[in-house]
């Protein structure tokens, strides 16, 4: 016999499958939404990976940049060996400043290593600079004279394409100076230049309000009137920093130095006028110079210059500087 119970379950209809989700399409509401969401993320997408190939490609050429970088800061003018005879060089190249390149700081840091190896035969200094600070100068001119007199080591100044004004005043401290036929070497003479707008404000109307304590704090001020008083004493002061550079010529020089009426006028002349006039001694390149002079053909570099990160460190500490500063302009200040 058939169990009840069995053919009960066998009679009713097979069970449907259960209802499946609505499909979205135009006439759903929300269509808009759901669009909208897949597009923006679809762009957010594209963006971030935009930024990485970005910063891929800036990193890529940071990297090459310190590569660059580091084989140009560590590039010496030959790769002999210090612990061998040699000339010693050092660069003085570009404005003579503080905190450029061309620094009494890094010169005479690089000048001391140079006289310091006891296998240095002679330093040579390459210069290729238009001038600059007065005082930068003089320093690097009195260094030169008191390590020449501790180590007994001879100096040579080789000038490349200029040696004018402070580099001038550099050069002489050297027992020889040697040029090309067309450098540029003289210019003996000192400057401050600014500028004047007093008549411009009065045409336009301008009023200069400035306030000072001391009756001449603000006599540089461009935009006040300069009185003859004030130029007088500007007049003074650039004529003793003129002398000062006229005696370390002729201390320099002595009696090679051939003086005319132009010769500390602040005029230059080309190489082949210098070794006329007696402002230099020969031509000569520095390979010439080491080879002929020093007879220690191998060069070495002791040339001393800041690295990647500090420039960037003095950029940043620049650049912090003058946002104090321009936090404070509208401040009482003594300088």
């Amino acid at each position: 016999m058939n169990d009840p119970e069995q053919a009960s379950h066998e009679s009713d209809p097979p069970a449907s499958p259960p209802p499946a989700a609505p499909a979205r399409n135009a006439d759903q509401p929300g269509w808009e939404r759901v669009t909208l969401e897949r597009l923006a993320f679809a762009a957010l997408n594209e963006q971030k990976a935009a930024r990485r190939w970005s910063l891929f490609f800036r990193l890529s050429w940071l990297l090459l940049f310190v590569v660059a970088a580091w084989v140009l800061l560590h590039r010496g003018t030959s790769g002999a060996d210090k612990s061998t005879p040699h000339t010693a060089v050092v660069e003085i190249k570009g404005e003579i400043a503080s905190g450029a390149d061309a620094s009494a700081e890094l010169i005479v840091a690089a000048m001391r290593s140079a006289f310091e190896d006891e296998a240095t035969q002679a330093l040579v200094l390459l210069i290729n600079s238009p001038g600059g600070s007065p005082v930068q100068a003089g320093i690097v001119n009195d260094e030169i004279m008191r390590l020449k007199a501790k180590y007994k080591k001879p100096v040579y100044a080789v000038v490349e394409e200029s040696c004018a004004s402070a580099a001038y005043y550099i050069a002489v401290a050297a027992d020889k100076i040697f040029v090309d036929k067309a450098s540029i070497v003289g210019s003996i003479g000192v400057l401050m230049d600014g500028f004047g707008f007093t008549g411009l404000m009065d045409k336009l109307g301008i009023e200069r309000r400035l306030m000072t304590a001391g009756v001449n704090k603000g006599f540089l001020d461009p935009y006040s009137p300069q009185t003859e008083t004030q130029r007088a004493y500007a007049q003074a002061m650039l004529d003793q920093i003129h002398k000062q550079f006229i005696d370390a010529v002729k201390n320099g020089r002595g009696k090679r130095l051939k003086q005319t009426p132009e010769t500390f006028s602040g005029l230059f002349w080309s190489g082949e006028q210098a070794v006329t006039l007696g402002l230099a001694d020969d031509f000569g390149n520095l390979d010439f110079v080491a080879r002929e002079v020093v007879k220690a053909e191998d060069l070495v570099d002791y040339t001393v210059r800041d690295n990647v990160a500090e420039r960037l460190a003095k950029r940043f500490g620049a650049a912090m500087g003058a946002a104090a500063v321009h936090a404070l302009q509208s401040t009482p200040t003594m300088r």
